[in-house]
């Protein structure tokens, strides 16, 4: 059958919408974090191979990382996720005594229970082709219910889950796929998410049956996550291959080496969100386990015989084991916003930032964070990292010079553009509180920046005044500071020209208002603070910055070069009418927006 002519390819070449671009050559380097990743990802596409079949060669289709028209699975199979900026809760789990942390199940349980016995005795089962085994895609309740009973009738089964973290705040199992000696199954996680944990708990949790896994480290704690399953007696193939000191530790290596089959891991890195599965992806993810417990087999009397060698009986077996034991006794911790999390965004240590501009990626940071949780989606996907800091870097205060700067649509960007500049303006008027961790960051090694932060008082994204660290994000609650406020505030404000003379390092923030009149160019506080999804104009101020030394920064009228973002409207008795049922607008918005999903705005 030719190519074109494949029932899978056609079908994920039809949801991806056409051949996406190559990679350029400047993309060869893997960039050190998921974010960068992720943009570069989705602005360029992923080129990778697609085999149909392990006798088609040639046979290629491009597989992206991203595909933007599958329709998200927590929207499409009802799959409800808590991202409340509160510590998960491990619900399947018994609580210690002193209520701070829950217990494993493998707590009750020794490594050595698990330890195999008799290896130089045992022979490695081969594994049947891939072909001619009996495979099932478990998307009903009762065939998940056959799956649970025949993993009950064996001794040990291999298991490994696909996973996407890019459409998704917290990650989400889309695929989890388990083989016996003589049965491969895939278990369509989206169709079965509610019941994936109630039939399978028991049988991972059971210390009598071995599971075989590669890498363990993630999968461990997804299936925790997402279905409340802990594992109980792990042989992690991944450990097993630190501890045989194996030229390569991946599970493609570990197929070749052991097992004479050129997996295509290309696959690795594939959208699979995707359905249905198209047949390359299906074969794919059947190799992942389809092999594993011959490989089990074939290591363990690698490691047994490693002992008779080093005249230390059983102990590199016994050292996977104990490793694999670690491995489980892991527990899932939810991603939390805390008053320094800007501090941990890949970068931002190194970027050399005045206070200005590290105000401005804790705000943003702050921000990008509270929508990323209500709508469920990855703070990559929202605003990734880089741009991140090419914003905190550039300041820009208006919607056209934040525009220019976007090198590619983002779509939450898009649709809060002035919700973002809001936040980036009074971030500007905030940047006092942040010298003390400039200071630390030009004298402290990286990562201990936070020990050496004091506490101040700030206001936060959402106007609610608290002790924070002085590293939080925390922003003002209006833009424009009253005289009654002048003494207290740390940034300095005048109404006169700079005069270019400032302390070394020192930011000093201008208000150059030509107009006298605070009813015109200010705004209710409870409008200033409005982060939804309806865009926000603020006032009719639009400023700009200028520079009179590198920290010294000028906020005026002056809008000469986007007069497309002011509005004059609301100078006229028509566009104060407008301004007030504007700012009406916006404020049952934000009511909305706070109360879209109870308790997930906890911070």
């Amino acid at each position: 059958m030719a190519a074109d002519d494949s029932p899978g390819l056609k079908s994920l070449e039809a949801l991806i919408g056409g051949s996406l671009p190559e990679l350029s050559s400047t993309s060869v380097a893997i960039p050190a974090n998921n974010d960068e990743v992720f943009q570069r990802i989705d602005e360029e596409g992923l080129d990778l191979d697609l085999e149909k079949e392990a006798d088609l060669k040639h046979v290629k289709a491009k597989v992206p990382f991203h595909i933007a028209t599958i329709k998200k699975p927590q929207e499409e199979y009802k799959i409800l996720v808590n991202n409340a900026n509160v510590p998960f809760e491990h619900v399947w789990l018994e609580k210690k005594e002193n209520n701070l942390g829950f217990i494993h199940p493998l707590e009750k349980l020794s490594v050595m229970d698990f330890v195999d016995k008799n290896v130089s005795e045992m022979k490695p089962v081969d594994p049947l082709p891939l072909e001619k085994t009996p495979f099932k895609l478990v998307e009903e309740i009762n065939d998940l219910k056959d799956l649970a009973a025949k993993l009950s009738s064996v001794e040990e089964f291999a298991v490994d889950l696909e996973h996407n973290q890019y459409r998704s705040f917290q990650g989400l199992t889309c695929l989890m796929q388990i083989s016996t000696r003589t049965e491969d199954y895939i278990v369509d996680t989206f169709k079965l998410w509610d019941h994936v944990g109630t039939y399978l708990r028991d049988v991972f949790k059971d210390p009598k049956k071995k599971k075989v896994m590669h890498g363990a480290d993630r999968d461990i704690i997804w299936l925790q996550r997402d279905f409340g399953i802990y594992v109980c007696n792990l042989f992690d193939t991944g450990q097993a291959s630190r501890v045989l000191k194996l030229e390569r530790k991946s599970l493609e290596f570990l197929l070749k080496h052991y097992c004479g089959v050129a997996a295509n891991k290309q696959y690795q890195n594939a959208d699979w969100r995707i359905r249905p599965l198209p047949d390359v992806m299906t074969r794919y993810a059947r190799e992942d386990t389809h092999y594993l417990l011959y490989i089990y087999d074939v290591m363990r009397i690698d490691l047994h015989t490693a002992a008779k060698e080093d005249e230390k009986p059983d102990s590199p077996l016994v050292e996977v084991y104990k490793r694999s034991y670690d491995v489980c006794m892991q527990l899932y911790e939810k991603e939390l916003l805390t008053e320094n999390s800007y501090l941990h965004i890949y970068g931002v240590q190194a970027a050399n930032f005045n206070a200005v501009q590290l105000a401005i990626v804790a705000g943003i940071c702050e921000w990008r964070d509270r929508i990323a949780r209500v709508d469920d989606e990855s703070t990559g996907y929202v605003l990734p990292n880089k741009t991140l800091l090419e914003i905190a870097k550039e300041m820009p205060i208006n919607v056209g010079k934040l525009r220019r700067l976007l090198k590619s649509k983002l779509p939450y960007i898009e649709r809060n553009v002035d919700a973002v500049i809001s936040v980036i303006r009074r971030s500007m008027q905030n940047a006092a509180a942040f010298e003390p961790v400039v200071q630390s960051l030009k004298t402290c090694h990286p990562g201990t920046v936070e020990n050496n932060i004091g506490s101040v008082r700030t206001t936060g994204l959402y106007g609610s005044g608290k002790e924070q660290s002085s590293g939080f994000g925390a922003l003002p609650s209006k833009r424009k500071f009253g005289s009654e406020n002048k003494a207290n505030e740390e940034v300095k404000v005048s109404k006169s020209k700079p005069t270019c003379v400032s302390k070394p390092d020192e930011v000093i923030i201008l208000l150059d208002d030509d107009d006298e009149s605070d009813e015109e160019t200010s705004e209710p506080e409870d409008a200033a603070d409005s982060v939804s999804e309806m865009p926000f104009k603020g006032p009719d101020i639009s400023m700009n910055v200028k520079t009179c030394g590198p920290d010294i920064i000028l906020l005026d009228d002056d809008d000469s070069d986007d007069d497309d973002d002011s509005d004059d409207d609301s100078e006229t008795g028509d566009g104060r009418g407008r301004e007030v049922e504007r700012m009406k607008m916006i404020r049952e918005q934000q009511t909305k927006f706070m109360s879209l999903k109870p308790g997930f705005l906890k911070i």
